[in-house]
């Protein structure tokens, strides 16, 4: 009985990990898959949504300018909103550049909230991070398997609805201007689409998805670091949606739980077989596996596990 108690504790905590990484892949998969945005400062956004929810739902602390203790909530939604707000801001000036110019700016914006994280102390704790992160639910369920179980029932019905929202977008006529724009961006504005703006609302709308991600991981593990958002969660969540199939939300979701499942058990062998010592040496061998592992895909299924079905107009009847 105790064994199958630590394997349910277990696989409910992969689970919620692979969850908020779901969350934050379908807003990757709006911008790529369906329009073709190459954003590589992914990690920059989440930081900025676990950061924003994090300050406003922590306690009052002696010597941080933050803490005003709102409910998860409001937290959560103002993670949404404070990283949809950036996006704007950032899509409003960058999205004018072109692939590998418009991968090269978000890159950098990511290094810079890294950076502004790492060193504004008075606010995001700088490097020790931020402590006391409330947990939803556990002042009545406690900090075992039951508060797991209930967050992680949380963090799904919150993908659930994240997912029937950007399904319902990307199935309307909208989403296939998106794909217009992504195939062939001079043809969809010669069909008078005004392409910026559909491609700034993509942007900003992944962008909230990405915050609201990294508020599910922050509230969950109840303390956040600069260390946590680094350019390897990036390569992290291409590699999530690169494996499970970009344009396809399912794959999307698909890929986040197999490529984190992947990761983690490359990780527990690492531990097992290499001595301690030469552990943290090894540790990077895990980013060659997630490579391997991507370089096959391509080879195999290059649209991925659940790539997109591109579908083929029917005939008028009356021809």
């Amino acid at each position: 009985m105790p064994d199958l108690i630590g394997l349910v504790s277990y696989a409910s905590f992969f689970l919620v990990f692979a969850t908020a990484y779901a969350i934050i892949t379908l807003g990757l998969n709006l911008q790529w898959g369906y329009t073709g945005l190459f954003n590589v400062g992914v990690a920059g956004f989440v930081a900025l949504g676990a950061y924003t929810s994090a300050l406003l739902t922590t306690p009052p602390q002696p010597g941080h300018l933050a803490g005003f203790d709102l409910p998860v909530a409001v937290g959560m939604l103002a993670a949404m909103a404070v990283t949809g707000l950036v996006g704007a801001v950032i899509g409003a000036l960058a999205l004018r550049l072109r692939q590998d110019y418009l991968a090269i700016t978000t890159f950098g914006i990511a290094v810079t909230i890294q950076l502004i994280a790492n060193n504004a102390t008075v606010l995001t704790g700088g490097p020790f991070g931020l402590q006391f992160i409330p947990k939803p639910m556990q002042s009545w369920l406690g900090t075992g398997l039951p508060w797991t179980l209930a967050y992680l029932g949380l963090a799904l019905a919150l993908l659930t609805v994240a997912y029937l929202g950007i399904e319902k977008l990307v199935n309307s006529p909208w989403g296939r201007v998106l794909r217009a724009i992504r195939e062939d961006e001079d043809a969809a504005s010669a069909l008078g689409k005004t392409s910026f703006s559909f491609r700034l609302q993509s942007f900003v709308i992944g962008s909230m998805l990405m915050g609201l991600g990294g508020a599910v991981y922050a509230h969950f593990v109840g303390f956040i670091a600069p260390d946590d958002f680094l350019p390897i969660l990036t390569f992290q969540l291409w590699a999530m949606l690169i494996v499970g199939g970009s344009g396809n939300n399912r794959g999307a979701i698909l890929g986040a739980y197999v490529v984190w499942g992947f990761w983690s058990a490359a990780g527990g062998l690492m531990r097992g077989w290499v001595p301690q010592a030469e552990q943290a040496r090894a540790a990077a061998l895990q980013v060659v596996l997630i490579g391997c592992l991507i370089a096959l895909m391509l080879v195999l299924r290059p649209k991925g596990i659940w790539g997109e079905k591109l579908k083929v107009a029917k005939p008028d009847s009356a021809l």
